[in-house]
């Protein structure tokens, strides 16, 4: 099977003033599509492998390359244009199931975002921040993934992208600013749909 750069399901400026157009385009259109070109081909050499010592030397490319494609492929459904800006749904969590989750387990979604942008931030170099839900107490829990490792050890429900290429341009350094911002286009209603399947069974 080949893997294909999935559309985005908004503008490349939509997530303006948060996300400029100029990140989201170089991070979908050529840090995305990196991924997916050596993800297929990494697939092809493994299936041309002959011996298990030319199989296990491509695993990391597997891994790097397939959690690339994978975490991206999430990240852009994860984000939705701003209700403050009047473009769209970002920024609001409306009540309901998800809402209901994360006071049970945080308090309030203030404090949820408090703790997921203090745990994401002390990632050192490049990874992931993620709000998962835990498999067997079907809790809520902040955790963090490094380099372009997926999330197994929960089913993601919001996935950030810390790698510099996602925040550069626009916050340089200060990648504490991009995750302040990032929630005004978080998609909970997106976040709510893969609660609920996680919740009801399904892996995603």
């Amino acid at each position: 099977m080949t893997h294909t750069l999935p559309p985005l399901p908004y503008a490349y400026d939509a997530l303006e003033p948060y996300i400029s157009s100029q990140i989201m385009t170089l991070h979908h259109t050529k840090h995305h599509q990196t991924y997916v070109n050596a993800l297929n081909a990494a697939e092809a050499a493994y299936t041309k492998a002959s011996t298990p010592k030319e199989r296990i030397a491509l695993q990391a490319a597997l891994r790097f390359n397939g959690g690339g494609h994978i975490n991206h492929s999430l990240f852009w459904t994860n984000l939705a244009p701003s209700a403050v800006e009047g473009k769209g749904v970002g920024g609001v969590l409306r009540e309901g199931p998800l809402k209901e989750a994360i006071i049970s387990t945080f308090g309030s979604l203030e404090t949820l975002i408090t703790e997921f942008n203090t745990t994401t931030a002390a990632i050192q170099g490049s990874g992931w921040g993620w709000l998962g839900l835990n498999p067997s107490s079907k809790r809520l829990e902040v955790v963090t993934t490094a380099n372009q490792d997926p999330l197994l050890s929960h089913v993601p429900i919001i996935g950030v992208d810390i790698w510099e290429h996602a925040f550069y341009l626009q916050y340089l350094n200060v990648k504490v600013d991009y995750l302040k911002a990032i929630w005004n286009v978080i998609n909970f209603e997106e976040a709510e749909r893969r609660y609920l399947e996680a919740v009801g069974g399904s892996k995603l």
